[in-house]
């Protein structure tokens, strides 16, 4: 006859390997039904392949892409220091971020409401996976909660919103076309995100300035083809270029995004680093784009 336990049911007598296997199914079990609390409409949660992160996305809206995830990886942010990502969209540099930094506080601003409200339930979504609660910092190493916080709001009242000299790192993926290109409705996400209707390049550079303390940086991704534009905003704000790497799609194509490294108030050096290729051939990246993020 088999013992009863305890609590009055019968011994299983499960081997390590099948109780493991049970827990973690049960665990799995949980967490979907978790990430599905925190899903409205056409909504999905996205495994970021970092920390057991989750990001909420929704296709009928912009969704993020890889010149997040490269900005992510060039972003350099030390132990204790304050980050604001100006145009953060549903949120995910502040939670790539939380991944790879000692942050003391990422900070993601965005000026549509259904953005900023996918991105506000990320975090929440996160720190209910997690376990996290704000009197037990030692649940997850470089837990989400009391690190990352979104803000709706404008970003060309970034000064007015956080203040003066108040931030030691600000990041931006903003959008990359001016105003009137090939615009069809100037209220859709995605055109939003895209074109220059909200905001605009001087606009990114007159409040990064702003919020950053002296010897504070920024960091941007963009297209090549604008960075005349970007180095003449820059310029009047008093942000040196100081780091820029040219990112290509292939090897034998032209550049299409550009990193970019500002120094609040920097003397005048540009560091032009090598180029980044994505793709060893189709369907596979190449070496180090899979060192710099773990695919």
């Amino acid at each position: 006859m088999e013992e009863t336990g305890k609590n009055g049911l019968e011994n299983r007598n499960m081997s390590p390997a099948e109780d493991g296997k049970e827990e973690r199914s049960s665990c799995a079990a949980v967490d979907e039904r978790i990430r599905a609390s925190f899903t409205k409409g056409d909504e999905r949660a996205v495994d970021l392949q970092r920390s057991n992160l989750w990001i909420l996305q929704d296709p009928n809206r912009f969704c993020f892409g890889m010149d997040a995830v490269l900005l992510s990886a060039y972003t350099e942010i030390k132990a204790g220091e304050r980050c604001l990502d100006m145009g953060t969209g549903t949120g995910i540099l502040p939670l790539l971020l939380s991944a790879k930094t000692d942050a003391a506080e990422l900070i993601g601003l965005e000026i549509q409401a259904e953005s900023a409200d996918m991105a506000a339930r990320s975090v929440a979504m996160n720190i209910a996976l997690r376990g996290e609660t704000s009197g037990n910092e030692t649940a997850v190493a470089r837990p989400v909660l009391g690190r990352v916080r979104i803000v709706q709001g404008d970003l060309k009242e970034a000064s007015k919103l956080f203040g003066r000299a108040t931030m030691d790192v600000v990041t931006c993926n903003p959008p990359y076309m001016t105003g009137g290109h090939g615009i069809v409705n100037p209220a859709d996400a995605k055109a939003i995100a895209r074109h220059e209707i909200l905001c605009s390049l001087e606009d990114v550079f007159r409040e990064a300035a702003a919020v950053l303390r002296t010897g504070g940086r920024l960091f941007m991704v963009h297209r090549p083809f604008r960075l005349a534009e970007i180095f003449a905003a820059a310029a009047k704000y008093g942000l040196e270029p100081k780091r820029m790497r040219l990112v290509y799609p292939y090897a034998d194509k032209e550049p299409n995004m550009v990193l970019i490294g500002f120094v609040r108030g920097g003397r005048a050096r540009l560091a032009v680093e090598k180029p980044l290729i994505l793709w060893e051939r189709e369907g596979e990246y190449t070496a180090e784009v899979k060192e710099l993020y773990g695919f």
